[in-house]
This record gives structure tokens, sequence and C-alpha cells, in this order.
């Protein structure tokens, strides 16, 4: 068992900065010993320990558990007795510590349901129900956090059988007890009036039994709650409206105890009116009426923000439903503007301020499709929801408020500022339809008004105003932002330099808005796909613009301020995205540029979008620029990309090596230099193969390093450790696909001879897999993987090499593998160019295999039949295009997983590129190869085809 004494003393020691790396390190050594983790778990439970140490051991063994639980497999990676120790012992803990330490519990504990519940840990509810207690809130609070964090992860799944065998196992034996619980605490939350302390914790309960009222509703209607339907709507409607003092938040800016609550039962009831209207539709009324009360009262301090942004999305998805009719006059409609729409819409002093003093806050807030719930997007959402049913009259009632606005702001343009944004704000929310796309902006629009007139008399000017209050000029470049697909060509080619015109602008909101805006513009395309912003004008100014953003990226040189504005790094991804090989005479600068802020931010990672932005930019300039100075990129990033290997920056890793992979393939010629030799060593070492972020970039550099130093692995005897890689990835579902990439990598650079030896042992490796645990993509990429080698005669492979492979390892088991997967299967191939290699290999198969003259006669006119099924719609390859995929950076998954960088993704290579027209190729090799062998092709066609295929053949022949 681990040292606990010497443990805690690390932990002590890794949160002090300048022993934090030796104490990690130290800390990294322990993990191989056994009973690491129950050490961690004594440690968090240890009273006496102090508060630092006790959350240090529990954040370690949530990540050590996270990364260690289990393998791609779902096999244990523990030993057998830990893993029953640690069930056995977590629920136990978690009832029992501190409300800081149960969050990283609760998250230890959700990754172990992940692989384990239900089956493998099936006596967790019993557990959980068992704790529960009619007053004991710090026991309760446990047992609901283990619970929340065992059944959120329902929330985002796909209906499946399973999904719903692991939820009525829950339920059957939970829902009971959990509405006990319910009433259980209204009668202690009744009977804490007058005790504070009581009430809040009381209030942490109801917050939990909130929560899991949606988890455990989020799929579908429990039966139990559909039968007390009645009692759990009075519940949630006592606390929507339930008010005590000592609950109040006396900080305007912080949202207290009974916020929170309220904002859970809006979800709540969101979720039951969209999925269980037809049973909760009689409970509405009474919840209506208060969210509406609750909305013309409510003050507009910010502490109440998050509660009125989610009483608006109820009353949007009221609004959706056909309780809708209630909006449906001008009355209440004039009401609903008034009193709800205008105020929420308005902007604050505590908004002014977040402009003034925490502006990337503010953008962040502010964006369309941000995840922060803001009182502006949810009033614009719910006036857009009424306005999809009601168009005409929606509109007709808010133009008025519109015009109001403007004449006022005309009055006095210096003082009233504020009445032009509102304006702004509400046409804009009257004017768009549907969502805004990260792509394209607004896409259809309310035909009852003129955007382009609205634009030209009152938005232009504040875009050309050197005066223009800062606001109204954010608001102008935002009505570009959000209407950029509406706006024809020629008027977008007269806005752009404007908008580049702001990129210089000091104020931090503008410029922000700015490249957000001039980024959107260069990514937009007319309809022939061509960039509406003349490429020729972006690369005349391309240097000023691009020093321009470096200079504002790096005003402040602080780590985290220099990553702190992601939105001007992917103004420069784009910016190079858009100059393509117009880099070329400013790519020095560029490149030291990057890596100055490589040098500075890697000793402290912390905007996963910016550093994401960064290396696509870095992959922009190695894509378009590399290939003419190969040489210099691979000597100029090396060392700035060693350095941050060397160092472990696990943020940097993947990304890193996707680029060296990028490097060595712009120049296949070249020899691997020293130091890549040196990196080539490193990659042999395991371990970092371990994190599985690295795997897919680890596999495609060592491909790209083998194809570049074939002889040097050779005459080094390196090849065998290449090929314990190999072997470590075939092994594993998840990583299956890359062991192929390797493989053929290593075939196709080495010579056949220095292979021969390992031959048997690759393909045993592959049945084995065939055999124990076949999955479609294993079985699709071996398919592949045959017709590679099938195809290869010129390297001394080919048909009959194969086959003579198979049979060291087995006698004649090539027969049934080509029999029940390589020919049945072959027309499922998904990618051109493994259909053109099967092309290939059937037709040399036909031409040139000994084995399917003597050994496989029936083979032959299989292989025939299947070959001419390829070629009624025959494979063409595609060329490696240019169009580099826009990722939607809020889908890519950050972490220490796998980033896929698209500016240099691996275009596909077309393994016989002299190859043009298929079906031509396989007439003329089948003539040549008749030739050869004396006319034996004609007679085998003559003696073994039916009919139809002998025409068939005959005709690629004659062709």
């Amino acid at each position: 068992m681990a040292d606990m004494s010497a443990l805690s003393q690390l932990l002590d020691a890794s949160l002090d900065p300048r022993r934090n790396k030796e104490a990690e390190a130290a800390i990294s050594q322990e993990q191989a010993k056994p009973g690491f983790s129950l050490a961690l778990l004594h440690i968090v439970a240890s009273a006496s320990a102090a508060q630092t140490t006790r959350l240090a051991s529990a954040l370690y063994f949530k990540n050590f558990v996270k990364r260690n639980w289990v393998d791609e497999d779902a096999n244990y990676k523990l030993p057998e007795n830990e893993v029953v120790a640690i069930k056995r012992e977590l629920i136990g803990l978690m009832v029992s510590v501190p409300p800081n330490l149960q969050s990283q519990l609760g998250e230890a504990i959700s990754a172990i349901a992940e692989s384990d519940f239900w089956q493998r840990w099936d006596t967790l509810v019993d557990d959980l129900i068992s704790r529960l207690t009619p007053d004991n809130s710090t026991v309760n609070n446990g047992v609901l956090q283990v619970a929340h964090s065992v059944f959120k992860r329902w929330r985002p799944l796909f209906r499946s059988d399973d999904l719903f065998t692991e939820i009525n196992h829950v339920l059957s034996k939970f829902s009971a007890p959990f509405l006990q619980l319910f009433e259980n605490t209204d009668a202690f939350i009744t009977a804490s009036e007058g005790n504070p302390a009581a009430l809040k914790d009381a209030f942490t309960t109801l917050d939990l039994i909130v929560k899991l009222f949606y988890d455990l509703s989020c799929q579908d209607l429990p039966p139990v709650f559909e039968d007390h339907i009645g009692s759990i709507a009075g519940l949630l409607h006592k606390y929507l409206v339930y008010d005590n003092a000592s609950l109040r938040s006396s900080d305007d800016t912080e949202s207290g105890p009974q916020e929170y609550v309220r904002a859970g039962i809006f979800e709540a009831l969101m979720l039951y009116i969209q999925k269980y209207e037809d049973v909760f539709g009689p409970q509405l009324g009474q919840f209506v009426e208060t969210t509406w009360s609750f909305l013309m009262t409510v003050g507009l301090e910010t502490k109440y923000d998050i509660l009125v942004s989610k009483a608006l999305q109820f009353l949007t998805a009221v609004a959706s439903t056909q309780h809708a009719e209630s909006f449906n006059n001008q009355d209440v409609l004039v009401q609903v503007i008034e009193k709800v729409i205008l105020p929420n819409l308005t902007l604050r002093d505590s908004d002014v301020e977040l402009f003034e003093d925490e502006p990337i806050e503010f953008i962040r807030r502010d964006l369309e499709g941000s995840d922060n719930d803001t009182r502006r997007r949810a009033a614009t959402n719910f006036l857009r929801q009424l306005m999809s049913r009601f168009e005409g009259l929606v509109t007709a009632t808010s133009q008025k408020y519109i015009d109001a606005y403007l004449q006022n702001y005309a009055k006095n343009t210096a003082d009233n500022w504020k009445s032009k944004d509102t304006a702004v704000y509400l046409f804009t929310a009257i004017a768009a339809k549907g969502t805004a796309t990260a792509a394209q902006g607004i896409l259809s629009v309310n035909e009852n008004v003129n955007i382009l007139d609205f634009f030209t008399t009152h938005i232009a000017g504040d875009l050309q105003a050197e005066d223009a209050e800062p606001i109204l000029k954010v608001d102008a470049i935002k009505f570009l932002y959000v209407f950029r697909s509406q706006l024809s060509p020629d008027l977008w080619r007269a806005a752009f330099p404007l908008l580049v015109n702001q990129l210089g602008n000091d104020n931090y909101v503008i410029h922000t808005y700015a490249s957000i805006a001039v980024e959107r513009a260069l990514f937009m395309t007319d309809a022939n796909k061509q960039p509406i912003i003349p490429r020729g004008d972006v690369v005349s100014s391309s240097r000023d613009l691009l020093t321009h953003l470096f200079k504002l990226i790096t005003k402040n040189t602080a780590p985290e301020k220099i990553q702190e504005n992601e939105f001007l790094m992917k103004c420069v991804m784009r910016v190079l995205i858009f100059i393509r090989d117009g880099v070329l005479p400013i790519c020095d600068s560029i490149l030291s540029s990057f890596i100055m802020i490589i040098r500075v931010i890697r000793h402290n990672p912390s905007n996963p979008r910016f550093q994401y932005y960064m290396f696509e930019g870095i992959g922009a300039l190695i894509r378009f620029a590399a290939p003419k100075h190969p040489q210099v990129f691979e000597e100029r990033l090396y060392e700035p990309f060693a350095e941050c290997l060397s160092q472990g920056v696990e943020e940097f890793t993947p990304y890193i090596f996707q680029l060296f992979s990028a490097l060595l393939e712009a120049n296949p010629a070249g020899e691997l230099s020293s130091y890549y030799r040196s990196l080539f060593n490193i990659i042999l070492q395991g371990s970092i193969w371990e994190q599985r972020g690295n795997v897919p970039a680890l596999a495609r550099l060592l491909s790209a390093m083998i194809s570049r130093d074939a002889q040097h692995i050779v005459d080094d005897k390196q090849l065998e450790p290449v090929l314990g890689i190999f072997q470590k990835l075939v092994a594993t579902k998840a990583h299956e696909s890359y062991s192929f990439e390797l493989i053929e990598a290593i075939i196709a650079s080495l010579p056949p001879q220095a292979l021969e030896p390992y031959f048997v042992t690759i393909l045993q490796l592959m049945l084995q897999r065939l055999s124990n645990m076949k999955t479609e993509n294993f079985q699709q990429r071996f398919i592949a993987f045959y017709h590679f080698v099938s195809a290869r005669q010129d390297k001394g492979l080919g048909t009959d090499f194969f086959i003579n492979v198979t049979d060291q390892i087995q006698h004649d088991v090539f027969k049934p593998m080509y029999l029940t997967v390589i020919l049945p299967d072959t027309q499922k191939l998904a990618r051109p160019t493994d259909r053109k290699t099967a092309v290939v290999s059937f037709t040399k198969t036909l031409a040139d295999s000994q084995a399917f003259v003597d050994r496989y006669p029936k083979g032959w006119t299989f292989t025939t039949q299947r070959l001419i099924e390829l070629l009624v719609n025959p494979p063409v390859p595609t060329s490696a295009d240019d169009i580099i995929p826009d990722a939607d950076v809020d889908e890519v998954g950050f972490g220490v997983g796998f980033t896929q960088l698209n500016t240099c993704k691996k275009p596909p290579r077309d393994p016989f590129p002299e190859i043009v027209d298929v079906r031509e190729w396989v007439g003329r090799y089948l003539k040549d190869a008749d030739r050869r062998h004396n006319g034996r092709i004609i007679s085998i066609v003559e003696e073994r085809l039916d009919p139809v295929s002998k025409q068939a053949l005959v005709g690629y022949l004659h062709e």
C-alpha cells in the first residue's frame, strides 16, 4: 500500500509553485504502487489532514480514476480487489465530507458509472437509498450529489434499449424514496423557517432534488411521477413563489439559493411542456401566471439574470404550444413588449460597466450562440417565438417602439444613445427568423421589414463616423455580422475596408468585434463557391493586417493575457487560410510571431480555443508555405515544438505531432535530419503512447518518418520496436485504424526482404483479432490491407506471397478467409483509394497468381465476378481538394483528447496515380498477361466463366 504520510507531503508540495514539477513527478512514481487510489481516498477521509491536502487528494483521485479505471475495451486496469474496495468505500465517504470534496468525488463516481453502471455496479442504487434520512441535510446532499452525477449522464443520450433498461432499473428502486424525500424536505423547510443555517442546507437538498427530477424525467415520463403529477406540480409551484428573507442575497451581483432553485424549476417545467404537455398541460396555468407577475415586477439587478432568462425561456416554450393563443392580441402584446421585452433588452448600467471593465466577458455573453443565458438573448428569443406565430401583429407592434426610440435618439444623439441601442436590438430581434448559424449568420428574414434600408439609414453612419458612441459602433459591426448572408457581394466589398479599419480602434470590444466580422466575411462564398471578398485585396494588405492582429494579441505580454482573446487568433487563422500561398513573401515574420507566442503561453496554457486557432494557423502556414521552404520550416519549428514536448505541455502535444507530420509530408523526398531522428527515438518509447489523445497524431507522424527514413530504420535495427507499436495498436478497438495506417506505411517504404521475417507474425495478430474481437471497421481495414499487399507484385508481394504467408500460420487458411471475408465484402469498401487498389489486386490475381490457376480454380471465377461488380461503377479517387472545412469549435471536444487540425489533415493518397482510366487499364493488363503466359488468360476465360461474366470480361479485353 502506498505510504499515506509521504503521499500527503507530496500532495502539499504539488500546491507550491516552486516544488510543483518535482512533486508531480514523484506522485507519478507512486501511482504505479498497488493501493495508490485507496491511499488517496484515506487522505480525503482524514479529518485531521489540512483542507487543502484533502482537496488536492480528491482532485488526484478523480483524475486517476478517469485515466486508469478501464481500457478502451472496458476491461479494468486496476486490480480486482482495488476496484471492489473503491466502490465499497466511495459512497460512504461522499456523504460524510464537505461539499467542495463532494463535487470532486462526484465526478469520479460519474466516471466509474460511465463504464460500470449498472450491470457491474448493481448495488449502487440500493446503497444510495439505504443512506437517505428524513432530516440530515449533509448526508442527503451527499447521496443526491452521487445520484445526480450518475443519472445526469442520460440527458444528452439517444434512446436505446440498453439506456431504457438502465433507467427502468433505477426508477423501479429510486422513484418512490425520491418522492418521499421531496415531501420530507418540504416539511423540513417549513420547520426550519426560523433557522437560517438549516434552511440553507435544506435548500441545497431542494436544488439537488429539482436537478434529479429533471434527470429522472429527461428520457421518458416516469410512471410514478405521472401518477403524482398534481402533488409534484404543487410543490414545484410552491418553491417558485417561496421567499424567505434569510435566503436572499445581500449582494446585487450574486444569485442566492432561492434563485438557483427557481431556475432549476423553470428548466424542469420547460422539459415537461416540451415533452409531456398532454400530462402536464392542466397544471400549466398557475405557472404561466406566476412567471408573468414575476417578470413584471423583478428588479434589474444582475443577481436575477439567470432567473429572468430561465423565466423567459419558459414562456418561449409555452409560446411554442397551443397555449400561445393567449398572446394573440394587440393589448396583450403591448404589455408583453413594454413590461417584459423592453426592460430586458435595454442596456443597464451594469452592462455598460462590463463593456468597459471586462470587455472579453461582455463579448462572450453578447455573441449569438454563446452558452451564457443573458436577459437580452432570452427576451429576443421570446419575441421571435411570438413572431413565428403572429408575424404581422408582432412586427407592427414592435415597429412602433423602434420608431419611437429612434426619434428619441434623434432629439439628443449625445445623451440618448441608449435609445438607439435598444432600437437596433429590437429591430434585429424582429428582422431575423430562426437561429443564427455559425457559418452564415441569419439565413431567413422577416419580409415585413427592410434590412438594407435600415442598414443604410441607421447603421452605416456609425460604422464610418470617427466619434460614434463605442457601443453603437459595436452594434453596427454586429449588425453586419448577424445579417452577413443577407448583404450583396457589392455591399460587402464596400463594407469590408470599413471593418478592417475598425481593427485599428483602441477600444477592446470594437476591435475584437471587427476581427469576428472580418473572419466571417473571409469565410463567406458566393453561389459558385468563390469568396465574396476578392483574394487580391486581402493578399496586398495581409502584411499590415496580420502584423496588426499579432500586435493586438501580444499587447499585454502575460501568458494568460496573450491567450485571452481567441477571436483575434481566429481572425489570424482565417486570413492565412484565405490568402493561401499569398503568405510566401511574409511567412518569415508570421512564423516568428507564432513561435514567440508558443514560447510564452506554453508555461500556462489556459484557453483551449485560442490554442486550437493558433495551431490551425500554423497548420495553414505549413500547408501553403512549407512545400516551398521545407528546410526553413523544419529547422525553425523544431526547437520550440521540442521544448513543449520535453516540458510535457500536454495541451499542445497532439497538435505538435500533427504539425510535425505535416512538415515531413510537405517534403517527402528529404532524409530525416538528426533532430528528427532523436524525436523518432522518443516516439519508439512506449510511454508517449499511453496518453490516448496522442495516438492518432503519433501514428501519422511515425508513418511520415518511416517513409522518409526507411533505409536508416533498417540499418539501425529499429524495425522491431516499430512493429512492437503496431502490435500494441492492433490489439485495441480504439486504435485499430491507426495500426493499419502504420503497417501500410512500413510495407510501402521498407524493402520486402527486411520485412520477410515478420510477415507471419503481422498476419497472425490480424487473424487473431478477426476471430476473437472482430469489428466492422477492423474487417474493412483488413480487406483493404489484403488488397494493399496483393496489388504490390512490383515490391515482391502479391497474392501468392500472401497465400504463402498464411500457409505458414495454418495450411489453407486463406481459402475460408478469401471466400467468407474478402470476396463478399470488398464491395463495401468506402474509400475510393481502397476500391481502386481492390481493382488492381483482383486484376493482378487473375493475371499472375499461380495459386488461383492450380489450387483455387473456382476462386478465379468468383474473383472475376467481383472484379466486374467493382468495374460497373469504377472508383475514381478524389484529387486532394483545396477546401479546408470549418470546424465549429463548440463541437470540437477539447481536453487532453485528440483534436483534428483541419488545415493540415492528411490528404488521401492515390497509391496508383499512373492508372487514370481503371477499365482501360484492366483490359490492357489482362491482355499483356495473356501474352506473357502464352494465352493462359483467354483459355481460363473459355473454360471457367459463365456466359454473362465471359461477355463482360471479354468486353474489357477488347476495349
